[in-house]
């Protein structure tokens, strides 16, 4: 199996695995002002019927505190602690001394991703696109979610899980995409070398850059207009995704 990628001057390489992205690339997401304001209203009556007795808007207000500080911090350390992790610590600040297994904490998150479910639809060339594929090469995916339970349960929901020879969700394994180590873990599972592999993903700075480091080739579907960075380059960009049927179809 040879695909020429015509950026590389008609240097061919050996493909063995296709990797995906899941949210925006797979499935899709709508945005955050749609789901997020619903997830958290859900996640927050659980907690008032579990005996959290604190205001909506207080209680939303801690928390975009203490999650912007996780994201600030996962710049820099690449980590991704679970979803359970930032209601503990935000509940602990009103006084509640709950850590992240605690069934209410954990309840909680789960109140949160079942309403989050609702605003997750299946790309229409998905499901055909990883059957095809997964006739010729080993499939892989790798998404940046802290809530990992709920990244299987959208896997299972639209039929997409028995397509994979791994799945690497960073909220299970503490490391996050562009991390090395998150498409390192990948690659051994599958036991195929870097080289041989493709990343398929919507972003520049999670899904080309990350990947590229490790020496994969990349493939960016343009879900919205390009980002403008120079040190960055897709080896090639689709904008749907049967259209990486074709990217392969030499394979």
């Amino acid at each position: 199996m040879v695909w020429a990628i015509d950026s590389l001057a008609g240097v061919e390489m050996q493909v063995e695995a296709v990797l995906f992205d899941l949210f925006d690339t797979l499935l899709l997401l709508e945005s955050q002002e749609a789901y997020y304001p619903p997830s958290l209203r859900k996640l927050h009556e659980f907690l008032v019927k579990n005996g959290v007795n604190v205001p909506f808007e207080d209680f939303i207000q801690v928390y975009f505190e203490v999650r912007d500080k996780f994201y600030s911090e996962s710049r820099e350390s690449l980590e991704e602690p679970h979803f359970n992790i930032r209601i503990s610590q935000t509940l602990q600040r009103f006084g509640y001394d709950l850590d992240a297994s605690d069934k209410v904490v954990v309840g909680a998150t789960v109140a949160f991703a079942d309403e989050f479910m609702h605003y997750v639809s299946i790309d229409t060339d998905a499901f055909d696109v990883l059957q095809k594929l997964h006739e010729k090469y080993k499939l892989g995916l790798i998404s940046n979610f802290a809530i990992p339970e709920c990244g299987w349960k959208l896997l299972d929901k639209f039929g997409l899980k028995r397509f994979f020879d791994v799945v690497v969700i960073s909220g299970e394994v503490n490391k996050r995409k562009p991390s090395p180590e998150i498409f390192e873990r990948a690659l051994k599972i599958l036991g195929v070398e870097a080289s041989k592999a493709v990343f398929v993903g919507d972003m520049l700075d999670l899904d080309v850059m990350g990947p590229k480091k490790v020496g994969m080739k990349t493939v960016l579907i343009n879900r919205r207009p390009m980002e403008e960075n120079a040190d960055v380059k897709p080896d090639k960009v689709i904008t749907r995704l049967s259209e990486l049927l074709v990217v392969l179809e030499d394979c």
